[in-house]
C-alpha cells in the first residue's frame, strides 16, 4: 500500500461509497414499491373502496387475492420490460443518463398511483401507474449495480455492490412501517393508499438530484473510446493522481480487456454479447441465480408479509402489520451485517451455500410447526385471537430465515452477476438477470398461501436445499478478482495473453498523449 493510500485511510473510497449511496436511492424504491402493495391492498377501506367485500362485509378472498397479486405483478411486468430496455440505452448514452431517464419514468408512475380515487377507474389508474413505475424500477435495478460495480476497486467491490440489498431491505422496512402507521392512524379515506404511494416521490426526487453530483463510469467511457475522460474519472474515484501506479495499472487492465474484445469479436453485435467465447455460461449463471433467488421464498414473504403473518396466527391487522415491520427491521440489520462484515470474508460460494442450507432447514421447521400447530381461526363476528406460543415460534423461524437469506442469497446474486460480465456485455448481462427476476412467483403467491397453507414453506425449503445449495457449489469463486480477471476465469482469454495486453496498455498510458495520438491507443467507438 502506498503512502497516499495509507494517508487516505477509511476515506480512500469515500467517493465510490457516495456514488453507491446516490445510485441506490433507486433501489430503495425497488424495495419500498414491492413491499407497499400487500399492506395497502389488505387495508379494510381499500377493500371497501374497490368493491372487494362480500355482502356481509367479509373479505371476498378470490377478488382480494386477484387484485393483490395484480398490483404486484403489473409492477413486475413493467420492470421486466424496463430491465430489458435499459441495455441498449445504457450502452448508447451511458449509465448515469440512463438512470436519470428511468427515475423520471418512475416519478410519472408514482404520481398516477398517488392521485387515484376509489372505484374501477381508480383501480385502473393504480394499475397503469404501477406498470410505469415498474418500467422505471426495472431499468434502475439493471443499471444501478452495473454502474456501481464498474466504479468499485476490487478489494471492496463485494461490500459496496452488496449495498444494493441493504437499500432494498431499507425500502421494504419503510413500506411495512408506513403501512403500520396508516393502519393505526388513518383507517379510512383515500389517504390509505395516497400517502403510501405518494411517499415514493421523495427518494425518487433525491436520486435525481444526487445524480448531478456523480461522474460517469470509467469503464463505460473507455468502452465508448473516451479514454482521457475515463482516466480522469478513475483517478477522481480513487482519489489519486492520474499518473499514480494504481490508476495507471487499473486503466491498463480496463483498456486491455476492451481491446481484446474489439480484436476478437469486432462486428458481432448481439451475437457477440450472448455467444462470444466465455459469455454464454455467464448468461446462464445470471439467469439461473435469479430464478433460484425468486423461488427461495423471501420475496413472496416480502411482497405479502401482512397476509403471510396473518396466515400463521397474527390475524388481526395490527398484529400482522407489526410482525411485518419487525421482519423488515431484522432484514435490514442482518443484511447490513452480512454485506459489511461477511461479503469479503466468507467468499461468494460459501456464503451462498450456508445461506441456502440455513433457509431450507428453517422453512422445513416453519412448515412442520404450521402442520402440527395450525393457527386459531376467529369465529364469525368475533375478534381475531392473539397469537399463540406456536405462532410466535413460527414467526421466530421466519425472522431467523431472513437472517440466513441476508447472509448470501439476498445480496450476493447482485454482487455475483455484477462481477462476472466484461464491460461491453455487462449491460446486457445485468438487464437479462434483472429481467429474469421479475418473471417469477409473486403473481401466484396469494393463491398459494390460500390453497397450500403450510405446504408452501415445505416447497420453498426443498428448492433452497435441493436447488440453491447445489448451485452454490457449481459456480466459480469471484471474490478478490478484478472485473477484468473474470475473462480469465470464464475462459475468454488466457492469463498469459491478458498479462501481455496489460503490459502493453501500461506502456501506452505511461508514454502519454503523444504516443496515443500516433495511434497506439484505440479510440474506436463501440
Amino acid at each position: 500500500m502506498t503512502e497516499i493510500q495509507k494517508s487516505q485511510g477509511v476515506f480512500r473510497n469515500i467517493r465510490v461509497y457516495w456514488l453507491a449511496f446516490v445510485v441506490y436511492w433507486g433501489i430503495l424504491l425497488f424495495g419500498y414499491d414491492t413491499g407497499i402493495g400487500g399492506g395497502v391492498v389488505s387495508a379494510p377501506y381499500f377493500l371497501e373502496a374497490f368493491g372487494l367485500l362480500n355482502e356481509d362485509g367479509s373479505t371476498n378472498r378470490a377478488k382480494s387475492d386477484m387484485v393483490s397479486s395484480t398490483i404486484v405483478s403489473v409492477l413486475q411486468a413493467g420492470a421486466f420490460f424496463g430491465a430489458l430496455g435499459s441495455a441498449p440505452m445504457s450502452v448508447r448514452i451511458g449509465r448515469r443518463y440512463t438512470l436519470f431517464t428511468f427515475s423520471f419514468l418512475f416519478l410519472i408512475g408514482a404520481i398516477l398511483t398517488t392521485i387515484a380515487s376509489g372505484g374501477p377507474k381508480g383501480l385502473q389508474l393504480i394499475y397503469a401507474g404501477r406498470v410505469i413505475s415498474g418500467l422505471g424500477i426495472g431499468g434502475l435495478s439493471a443499471v444501478a449495480p452495473a454502474f456501481v460495480s464498474e466504479c468499485c476497486p476490487k478489494d471492496v467491490r463485494g461490500r459496496i455492490t452488496g449495498f444494493f440489498q441493504i437499500m432494498v431491505a431499507v425500502g421494504v422496512m419503510i413500506s411495512y412501517f408506513v403501512n403500520y402507521g396508516i393502519g393505526l392512524h388513518i383507517p379510512n379515506g383515500v389517504n390509505v393508499w395516497r400517502i403510501p404511494f405518494g411517499l415514493q416521490l421523495i427518494p425518487a426526487g433525491m436520486m435525481c438530484l444526487g445524480l448531478i453530483t456523480v461522474k460517469e463510469s470509467p469503464r463505460w467511457l473507455a468502452s465508448a473510446g473516451r479514454d482521457e475522460e475515463a482516466l480522469q474519472n478513475l483517478a477522481y474515484l480513487r482519489r489519486q493522481d492520474i499518473s499514480s501506479d494504481e490508476v495507471t495499472h487499473e486503466m491498463a487492465e480496463i483498456q486491455a480487456a476492451i481491446q481484446e474484445e474489439r480484436d476478437a469479436r469486432d462486428g458481432l453485435g448481439m451475437r457477440e454479447a450472448f455467444f462470444g467465447k466465455g459469455n454464454f455460461i455467464r448468461f446462464v449463471i445470471a439467469f439461473v441465480i435469479f430464478l433460484l433467488q425468486q423461488w427461495a421464498g423471501q420475496n413472496s414473504v416480502s411482497y405479502y408479509a401482512p397476509q403471510i403473518f396473518a396466515s400463521i396466527g397474527f390475524s388481526s391487522r395490527k398484529n400482522s402489520l407489526l410482525a411485518s415491520g419487525v421482519y423488515g427491521v431484522v432484514k435490514v440489520v442482518s443484511t447490513f451485517l452480512s454485506v459489511f462484515f461477511g461479503a469479503e470474508a466468507l467468499g461468494r460460494k460459501l456464503s451462498l451455500f450456508i445461506s441456502a442450507m440455513g433457509m431450507g432447514i428453517l422453512f422445513f421447521i416453519t412448515g412442520a410447526l404450521l402442520k402440527t400447530h395450525p393457527p386459531a381461526v376467529a369465529a364469525a363476528g368475533q375478534l381475531a385471537p392473539p397469537p399463540e406460543a406456536a405462532n410466535k415460534a413460527t414467526a421466530a423461524m421466519l425472522y431467523l430465515y431472513v437472517c440466513m437469506y441476508s447472509l448470501g442469497w439476498g445480496p450476493l446474486p447482485w454482487v455475483y452477476v455484477s462481477d462476472i460480465f466484461p464491460t461491453r456485455t455487462r449491460h446486457y448481462g445485468l438487464a437479462i438477470a434483472s429481467a429474469s427476476q421479475w418473471l417469477w412467483i409473486s403473481k401466484v403467491t396469494p393463491t398459494l398461501v390460500t390453497d397450500l397453507g403450510y405446504k408452501i414453506f415445505l416447497m420453498f425449503a426443498t428448492i433452497n436445499i435441493g436447488g440453491m445449495a447445489t448451485f452454490s457449489l457449481l459456480i466459480p469463486e469471484t471474490q478478490g478478482k478484478s472485473l477484468e480477471e473474470m475473462d480469465v476465469i470464464f475462459g475468454s482469454v488466457s492469463a498469459a495473453d491478458r498479462k501481455a495486453y496489460i503490459d502493453r496498455s501500461e506502456r501506452v498510458i505511461e508514454a502519454g498523449p503523444a504516443e496515443s495520438d500516433n495511434g497506439s491507443s484505440n479510440k474506436t467507438k463501440v
